[in-house]
């Protein structure tokens, strides 16, 4: 925890109290917190604090606001993922938003099981977006969006979101074209199941204007992929 996360609700006087057990617990036992230490704190979806503490009791901290930070930029970058196995997913969120990523989309494909929309996971997104947030000093929630039928997103809803300055990258390693390095502008970026993508589906993509590349002839989990394109498309090394 990098930053703790208050909801606007909590700030509404000249001091703040931060209550939420698991803060607590985590600027007690692993920061070790004292009264007059700073502490950085956020406003879920607003400005971003360095604090002091004037209070401590067993079920509350009290800090009062001392200068407003920056709050770090997001990645200009829509991600489109097929949903992935439980486990993974909740790994995946916290990752994305982490990286800061602006928006993240969960659809359907072909090697998609069906039951893992039936994950309680996906009634926990909020608290893995949390975590994403208070892990990279953020305050802002990416927008999140579910489609359950690949068909209609894919020609419904997919080519809104492509512009001739807002491209389409959909990863697939029998692509011939190579994922580009370095861009300077926004984009969307599609990543398949743990499976890849079916030939239909990436037909598909293609002729609502998405353009297939490649990142090689390895063949990446979902979690090692996501970083790993960002990380390529945002490089400014």
């Amino acid at each position: 925890m990098n930053i703790v996360l208050l909801d606007p609700r909590q700030t509404q006087t000249e001091i703040w109290t931060i209550s939420a057990k698991r803060q607590i617990e985590h600027l007690k036992a692993h920061v070790n917190v004292q009264v007059g230490d700073s502490l950085k704190v956020g406003i879920r979806d607003g400005k971003r604090y360095l604090t002091e503490i004037i209070h401590i009791t067993e079920s509350s901290i009290q800090i009062k606001p001392i200068q407003e930070e920056t709050v770090p930029q997001k990645l200009p970058v829509t991600l489109i993922v097929a949903l992935p196995r439980p486990k993974v997913l909740r790994r995946l969120i916290m990752d994305a938003v982490t990286l800061g990523v602006d928006k993240l989309i969960l659809i359907h494909s072909y090697r998609v099981d069906k039951s893992y929309w039936q994950t309680p996971f996906l009634q926990q997104l909020d608290h893995y977006v949390t975590l994403g947030l208070e892990q990279a000093g953020d305050t802002i929630a990416p927008k999140i969006e579910l489609y359950k039928r690949f068909k209609p997103f894919t020609e419904d809803i997919l080519p809104t979101l492509i512009t001739a300055q807002l491209p389409a990258y959909v990863a697939h390693p029998y692509a011939e074209q190579a994922m580009p390095f370095a861009i300077d502008h926004p984009c969307t970026v599609i990543i398949g199941p743990e499976g890849g993508f079916i030939p239909y589906e990436v037909d598909l993509f293609i002729q609502n204007g998405c353009q297939a590349v490649s990142l090689g002839n390895r063949i990446l989990r979902t979690e090692t992929v996501i970083p790993y394109v960002l990380g390529r498309l945002f490089s400014t090394g």
